[in-house]
């Protein structure tokens, strides 16, 4: 107590009262910040100090215990988050509201009497502005600070009243700044690099200077642009979000929503035009705006932990004993049948059916990447060698879904129509089984004819009229005499249509020698 009374004599008289408390105040409660043995301890003290400091007068202490409470507490510690999304409606601006007081229109005295002191905030002989090219009276001036009232509490503007007032005031300020550009000697460009050199450990400004004298060297000043810019974007980003605690009443309608997209647009361009580097501001600006949207979304979902558990992959290995058995699961089966996944191109595929081109499923770009992706695993099709062309992948896609209505034995024949039938006179098609000489060669076939041909398959092919350069093709594709027997057959189906019958390859068979093999597809 001793020591606490001959500090307060000594530095009163030097310091001043509040500021000697202040410093009194921070000495004796530091103890308790530092050994508090709860967390519920350090921040009531925190917070009680900085009831007793003055935010204005005192901007760098408190923005120190500000640092240390978030430097000391989690980034999701919920008691120094501002969950309801609350305003501070303390935080007025004062300025000159009565016309009559204003000093507008008033000459200046030609010299200020001697001894008389410059008040802060005013402007010395040899720091004279230049002119401002704007006519700047009372009523800009009043219509430019109520402008801080919206700021402070931007529920207003969602009442139609207020909402017209602010957007009559905003036009007319930003009209303002869009008339009267800043070059970089009235952004004072040189007054900024000697501020950087020096350090700049002393400039803060915790509330705005509202005096009439200070109008037009505000608006010639490109950081308090800055400032009131950035303004209008934290409104609009918070009139415009998702926020929890909003009211069901506070909605924007068409009209506002595009004035305000229309007006962000607007502030983004004055930013990148306000030197010095106004485009790297801008974007800054911008990035850090949209990072903001992440908080605001983290916030809205309760603040959910950033740490996740830490034994997440080993409740993922311990689900199966044996992981690869898992792996090989039927339940980890996702790739489709042929008959499944060509069911409904098949039955488009129907003229009866009468489905236009342009409604089939061959006819999705997403449905035909799946397609293409499936026959190249599941169907011998996709890898055969053929000489026809075709202009899109739909017309490809028509073409293997005419080939798989015929072999897929779980699609029942008479719903399988691939518009290569014969005259309805005839009373016959492809797909119907009304004699064994019209019966197309089907995949199983052509299967069990490969296995047995093996690498005898080039005698067949000349009696199958295949050329020289489909044959090498053949050979390149695969290097199995089994596969390359299985591709002849296919290249040669793919080339006869419907003339691919059992009995014409009956008979090229029979004249290659393979009789045997001709009378067993025969029989079967």
């Amino acid at each position: 107590t001793e020591k606490k009374t001959t500090l307060d004599q000594a530095l009163r008289g030097v310091l001043g009262d509040q500021i000697v408390s202040t410093l009194l105040t921070a000495i004796i409660l530091t103890p308790f910040i530092l050994l508090g043995r709860t967390t519920l301890t350090r921040l009531s003290t925190c917070a009680d100090l900085l009831r007793r400091l003055s935010k204005s007068q005192n901007t760098v202490f408190c923005g120190r215990i500000q640092l240390f409470l978030a430097r000391l507490f989690p980034l999701s510690e919920k008691s120094g988050l501002n969950l309801q999304s609350q305003f501070n409606l303390e935080n007025i601006t004062v300025f000159n509201k009565n016309e009559q007081e204003s000093t507008f229109g008033q000459k200046p005295a030609e010299e200020k009497e001697d001894g008389m002191e410059v008040e802060e905030g005013e402007m010395g002989e040899d720091d004279n502005p230049a002119p401002c090219s704007i006519p700047i009276d009372y009523n800009l001036y009043r219509k430019f600070w109520t402008l801080q009232d919206y700021f402070r509490n931007p529920v207003q503007c969602y009442d139609k009243f207020s909402w017209m007032t602010f957007l009559k005031f905003s036009d007319e300020t930003l009209a303002v700044f869009k008339s009267y550009k800043l070059d970089d000697m009235q952004a004072s460009k040189r007054k900024l690099e000697e501020l950087r050199a020096s350090g700049g450990e002393h400039v803060y400004f915790a509330k705005f200077l509202t005096s009439e004298k200070l109008m037009d060297l505000q608006l010639s000043d490109s950081n308090f642009r800055r400032h009131i810019l950035l303004q209008y974007l934290i409104l609009f980003q918070y009139l415009k979000g998702q926020v929890k605690f909003k009211s069901s009443s506070c909605l924007l309608n068409d009209d506002q929503t595009t004035w305000i997209e229309e007006t962000t647009k607007l502030v983004y361009q004055l930013l990148k035009e306000i030197p010095p580097d106004g485009d790297k501001f801008g974007t800054m600006l911008e990035h850090i705006l949209n990072t903001e949207e992440n908080w605001n979304t983290w916030k809205n979902e309760g603040c959910p932990s950033f740490v996740k558990e830490s034994d997440e992959l080993t409740r993922l290995w311990n689900l199966n004993q044996d992981n690869m058995e898992a792996c090989r699961s039927e339940s980890r089966e996702f790739m489709p049948s042929l008959d499944e996944f060509f069911a409904e191109a098949i039955e488009q595929a129907d003229p009866a059916n009468m489905v236009e081109a342009e409604y089939k499923v061959v006819r999705n770009p997403n449905y035909g990447w799946r397609a293409l992706r499936l026959l190249s695993r599941r169907s011998p099709h996709f890898f055969q060698p053929t000489n026809q062309k075709f202009k899109s992948l739909a017309d490809y896609l028509d073409s293997m879904v005419s080939k798989l209505a015929k072999e897929l034995p779980d699609i029942p024949s008479e719903e399988i129509k691939t518009g290569e039938e014969d005259d309805d006179d005839n009373g016959d098609n492809l797909l119907k089984d009304s004699n064994d000489s019209d019966k197309i060669v089907t995949n199983q076939q052509m299967d069990d004819i490969a296995a047995k041909l093996g690498a005898q398959w080039k005698t067949l092919a000349s009696h199958l009229e295949m050329k020289a350069a489909e044959l090498r093709e053949i050979e390149t594709d695969s290097e199995d005499v089994e596969m390359q027997a299985k591709l002849l057959l296919v290249a040669w189906q793919d080339r006869e249509g419907s003339q691919a019958t059992v009995e014409n390859l009956v008979t090229a068979l029979t004249a290659a020698g393979f009789s045997e093999l001709a009378d067993n597809l025969n029989e079967a």
